[in-house]
Order: structure tokens, then C-alpha cells, then sequence
């Protein structure tokens, strides 16, 4: 039975005049796009390119809402109330689905961002918080969110589709978070040590810690870092490794019509 795995990557974090060049390359190579909503990063005219772009080459979109901390890019935590961050989000995913809407497109998905995302693993009232806010917007959307976290509880408790996702290009804890970027050695930025980690996951459901532990892990997705530098080259050398080893990128929908 052939391995199937979505890739994922958070696209159109640019604003104004200053843009990401490798966007529109990784998104021909992705299955699924995570599209800044303009508070962290991006902005109205970036939002519909981008999501132009994912419409012509058949990628999935979906919305990226963070914190409204553009200095920080949205990887800083905030000291906000379950009910804002649900209204922070609803007011996120709703313009780019207005950007979809005008394309004649939908939104697939939804990924929080950076801090955000962050929280919402390990806080169970921002959690819910967190999937409120999606299945308000639309029952029907995908909430992406860390493999084993309070935000795939409270999603699956609440009802709502959810995809575990896994990080070939961060270092993990013992405990199956993300390793501050604060630390050394938190990104991984060799593409071919990147690829060889998603080639573990996709088939393997493992990882190996900055400990040096290997811990099991869901994945139905896997996230390149569309920010980093080497970011082609690691989605690149990850689609070869899995035509290597037998391993299909598909889309979030399609990976989880399998699962059930």
C-alpha cells in the first residue's frame, strides 16, 4: 500500500512592496498553502495573488491567522482572552475567504500561526477557542494543528475535522512540542536532513528528538517553513526523497477521506 502524506507550507508572509521570491515555486510543489491574513504578515493584495496562484495550480488554501504583531511576525505570545483570540481568528479566515469567494474558490483548511499556533497546543481553553472560531466560519474546514496537541483534542471533542502535522525542518522535545526558535538548532535548514526526517514520518510516524529520543508522532501533513531561506530547496529534495521511497503527496482532503 502506497504511504500518502499532505505537504504543507505557510505562503504570502510579504507585505507591500517586500515579498518572499520562492512563493510561487513552492507552491507548484506543495498539496497545500497556508495563506498569511494580513496580521502577522501579508496584505489584501498579497492575499488575492496568492490565492490566484493556488487556484491555478490546484494547491489547497488555506487561511494562516496570527497575532496582529507584524514587528514580531506574529511569534510572539500576546496576553489576550480565549474570546478575542476566537474573534481574531474569525475575523482572519473571513477575508480570505472573501478572496477565495472572488476566485471561485474555498478555503480547504485552516492552520494558525507562529505564537498562536503555539498556545492553542498546550492551552486547552485557547484550544477551544481556537476551534470555536473555525467551525463558526465553516463546519466544514480543516483545522491543521499539532500532532498530539490540546488542539487535535479539542477539535475531534468538538466535532470538527482535524489533520495532525508534523515539522521535518523543527527540532522537537521529548514531549512532542517544538522546540523554542530561541534555542540553537530549533530550524533545520539542511535540505537533505530535512528530507531524510519527512521520509521517517510519512512512513514511520517517528521522529527523533534534540535529546536524541525517538517519539511517535500522527502525520497527515508536513509543514516546510516557507519564511527560511532554503525553503525550494527542502521542498525540492523532500518531494524527490519521497518519489524515492515510494511515498504519494496528496492533498489534506484526499489524506483524510483515506483515514476514514
Amino acid at each position: 500500500m502506497i504511504k500518502t502524506i499532505d505537504i504543507n507550507s505557510d505562503i504570502g508572509e510579504g507585505y507591500g512592496r517586500w515579498t518572499l521570491p520562492g512563493d510561487r515555486d513552492i507552491i507548484n510543489l506543495v498539496t497545500s498553502a497556508n495563506i498569511a491574513c494580513g496580521w502577522h504578515a501579508g496584505d489584501p493584495t498579497l492575499m488575492r495573488k496568492t490565492v490566484e496562484a493556488c487556484a491555478c495550480s490546484g494547491t489547497g488554501i488555506g487561511a494562516h491567522p496570527g497575532f496582529p504583531d507584524r514587528l514580531g511576525f506574529g511569534r510572539r505570545e500576546m496576553k489576550v482572552s480565549p474570546n478575542e483570540i476566537r474573534d481574531y481568528m474569525i475575523y482572519q479566515i473571513g477575508a480570505l475567504s472573501a478572496f477565495a469567494k472572488c476566485d471561485g474558490v474555498s478555503l480547504s483548511h485552516v492552520k494558525p500561526h507562529g505564537a498562536l499556533y503555539n498556545m492553542g497546543a498546550k492551552d486547552p481553553e485557547i484550544a477551544k477557542a481556537i476551534v470555536s472560531a473555525v467551525k463558526a466560519c465553516d463546519s466544514h474546514l480543516i483545522l491543521v494543528a499539532l500532532s498530539g496537541s490540546e488542539m487535535i483534542k479539542a477539535a475531534k471533542a468538538a466535532g470538527l475535522t482535524v489533520a495532525s502535522e508534523v515539522f521535518a525542518d523543527r527540532a522537537y522535545n521529548d514531549d512532542g512540542s517544538l522546540v523554542s526558535r530561541s534555542l540553537p538548532g530549533a530550524v533545520i535548514t539542511d535540505a537533505k536532513q530535512v528530507a531524510e526526517r519527512a521520509v521517517i514520518m510519512a512512513n514511520e510516524g517517528k521522529v527523533t528528538t534534540i535529546s536524541g529520543n525517538v517519539i511517535d508522532l500522527e502525520a497527515d501533513t508536513i509543514c516546510v517553513h516557507g519564511d527560511t531561506p532554503e525553503a525550494l530547496e527542502i521542498v525540492e529534495t523532500i518531494r524527490e526523497a519521497f518519489q524515492n521511497n515510494g511515498i504519494e503527496a496528496v492533498n489534506l482532503q484526499l489524506k483524510l477521506r483515506e483515514i476514514k
